[in-house]
């Protein structure tokens, strides 16, 4: 533990109170609460005469991530110079990941000036102490204590689903958490009367696409609306039922009676994502609760869906395939095939927004006949083609293109010789260390000296960051410009490849405006006739 009567100079200093517990500290000891833990650390203070800045607590929070509101809190007080001092009770209360702790520890916070101490761990980063050289290997342990903890959880939640027990945050829709026992599903009336009508819906054949217009038409809320659950990000299909949702249902053995779990897993017990299982490794417990479907409706309802399924072939092949998109909704343009009026077949762009919710109005139609659109793109794209091929506007082309690959091989050569510096700065700081421990440099010289080289290196390992980020530009040199641009003027067949490789979005409004977006020259709009 920490000798509080061996700290000197603790003057100055602004503190952060950090404290946290996890859901799986629920049950331990009192003396991992939250009201131990400030009392400790505020008697610390006390002692020592050190000023709090704030406490900030994380209650019910994993030491695995980082991903705290208190946490979070706290660094940008740290960032805007509020705080220069941390202290928690131990490391395990400010984080289980090794990695993550020895960037804050080793990195972070030396950066910016902050003292970390870990009253119980005896750590503390402002004094030469043993403890601080055992720091990283406190970490390690604490990370796999959380590694345990998860399998100890993983293994308790497999043998609940094994036993048919529901573990979920949210029953399925059509169903509600007993009272008293959140294990076990009993009906939710209210939704159940709409999932017998999907079903009866899907039994006389009728397809999910159809069954998600009919529920929209009449303002039947989703299941995520119903449950009151909100989504991060506000798109077209928001609050509208989808061919997929319903399908999705129509095929859950759920409303037979069945438990059905297990059908994802974390990829990582540090991290929040998950990957889905094949089916086969489904967990399923039947009779586990009581049916809203008859196992012969749920039957009849699988044959239908089998009779639909189809491999998707490519029926409609078109120039503008993938590259033409709906201005207003930002979705890719779809194609009907519709006999025109001398009963020729005949296809036409549509939205597919507008197709999938026709009378939601979350879209418009956007209809045009696709040869039209194409002829008329084609003849302007080989008009500005024509006009490239003109010596003054050739000559402007080549110097901004000359300037884009003069610009890209002087980014090659900065990170080059941002390279070779921090190789050298490296190779010096090793050699540093090495005179010290041979005592040709004392302390304060080597402290010196290798704080200036880490401060350079890191500050030319930055710049070297962001130009790597940089996606490098690769111009279109004029002699591929030329080539392209002549095969396309004398191509009458033109194809999607040599179409692609100069043109990089095509858009179209309700109007009937095509925004063209090339890859040699400035965006244009055209207005079909």
């Amino acid at each position: 533990m920490y000798n509080m009567s061996s700290n000197q100079n603790m003057a100055g200093y602004s503190a952060a109170l950090y404290i946290r517990i996890s859901k799986e500290d629920d049950n331990s000891t009192e003396s991992e609460s939250i009201s131990n833990q400030r009392s400790l650390l505020k008697e610390f203070c006390s002692k020592n005469r050190i000023y709090i800045y704030d406490e900030y607590i994380d209650d019910g929070f994993s030491g695995g991530n980082f991903e705290r509101p208190g946490f979070k809190r706290m660094i940008e007080d740290i960032e805007s110079k509020q705080v220069n001092m941390v202290i928690s009770k131990d490391m395990s209360r400010f984080g289980r990941d090794y990695i993550q702790t020895g960037h804050y520890m080793e990195r972070y916070f030396p950066e910016k000036l902050v003292r970390y101490i870990s009253l119980l761990d005896g750590i503390d980063t402002g004094l030469d102490l043993s403890a601080n050289e055992i720091t990283p290997f406190r970490a390690i342990i604490n990370d796999l204590y959380a590694k345990d903890i998860s399998k100890k959880i993983k293994s308790v939640k497999r043998d609940k689903q094994r036993k048919g027990l529901f573990i979920g945050w949210k029953p399925p829709y059509g169903y509600k958490s007993m009272p008293g026992n959140t294990n076990y599903l009993v009906i939710d009336e209210d939704a159940a009367v709409i999932v017998r009508e999907i079903f009866e819906m899907a039994v006389i054949g009728t397809s999910g696409r159809q069954i998600a217009v009919t529920l929209n038409e009449r303002g039947v809320p989703t299941p995520a609306q119903y449950c009151g659950i909100t989504t991060g990000r506000i798109g077209p299909y928001s609050g509208k039922w989808s061919a997929e949702r319903v399908s999705d249902m129509l095929k859950n053995r759920v409303y037979v009676g069945d438990m059905v779990q297990g059908r994802t897993e974390k990829v990582s017990y540090k991290s929040e994502k998950c990957r889905k299982l094949p089916r086969e490794d489904w967990i399923v417990v039947k009779g586990t609760h009581e049916p809203i479907i008859s196992e012969q409706d749920f039957y009849q309802v699988q044959v239908h869906i089998k009779s639909r399924q189809r491999t998707r072939t490519r029926t409609h092949d078109y120039l503008l395939k993938g590259v033409i998109f709906c201005k207003e909704c930002q979705t890719p343009l779809g194609v009907l095939n519709r006999p025109s009026i001398a009963k020729e077949k005949t296809l036409f762009f549509v939205c597919r927004t507008y197709q999938r919710f026709t009378k939601d109005s979350a879209c418009t139609c956007h209809c045009a006949k696709v040869s039209r659109v194409e002829s008329v793109v084609v003849d302007r794209i080989r008009a500005i083609c024509t006009e490239y091929l003109d010596d003054k506007m050739k000559h402007n082309v080549e110097n901004k293109v000359a300037e884009e690959v003069s610009n890209h091989d002087r980014a090659k050569n900065e990170m080059y010789r941002l390279q070779t510096e921090i190789a050298a700065q490296t190779t010096k700081m090793d050699k540093l260390y090495d005179d010290r421990l041979n005592g040709v440099l004392d302390d304060f010289d080597f402290n010196r000296i290798y704080i200036s080289l880490k401060n350079a290196r890191n500050s030319n390992q930055e710049r070297l960051d962001k130009l790597s980020d940089l996606e490098p530009n690769q111009p279109l040199l004029p002699k591929n410009i030329d080539e392209l641009a002549s095969q396309f003027i004398q191509n009458a067949d033109v194809n999607r490849t040599l179409l692609c490789s100069l043109v990089e979005r095509i858009e179209m409004s309700e109007e009937k405006e095509i925004f063209i977006r090339y890859r040699f020259a400035p965006e244009e709009v055209i207005h079909l006739q």
